[in-house]
């Protein structure tokens, strides 16, 4: 899995006007949690590239980028929590998870209501 690394709030108008040509998936991982531990391994152990149809996953380390993580809140309207993944079409938050919620075959599902 490549993940595009998160680390300031700049990127983010760049990430929602490329969820207009396709969709885009954040990751916050606190790397203090275990939980957002294994949720980030589940996560990679399951990515399957081509079931994602061009998703672009972005990481974002949200312990040394908590200014970024506020305003992904701010500008999806999605309370934060750790970990957490936001799936992004056409500049908007369409699904978002927290915790064990993190599920690969959820993002797949998602991907093909919005892309069929």
């Amino acid at each position: 899995m490549n993940w595009n690394r998160l680390t300031a709030a700049s990127q983010l108008e760049v990430l929602k006007k490329n969820s207009h040509q396709h969709p885009v998936l954040i990751f916050k991982h606190s790397t203090r949690c275990s939980i957002s531990h294994a949720a980030l391994n589940r996560l990679e152990r399951c990515w399957d590239a081509a079931r994602v149809h061009g998703l672009m996953p972005y990481y974002l380390d949200l312990i040394a980028y908590r200014d970024v993580s506020n305003q992904i809140a701010n500008d999806f309207g999605v309370k934060h929590q750790s970990p957490q993944v936001l799936l992004i079409f056409q500049g908007k938050c369409i699904y978002h998870a927290s915790h064990f919620d993190i599920n690969f075959e959820d993002l797949v599902e998602k991907l093909s209501q919005v892309t069929s």
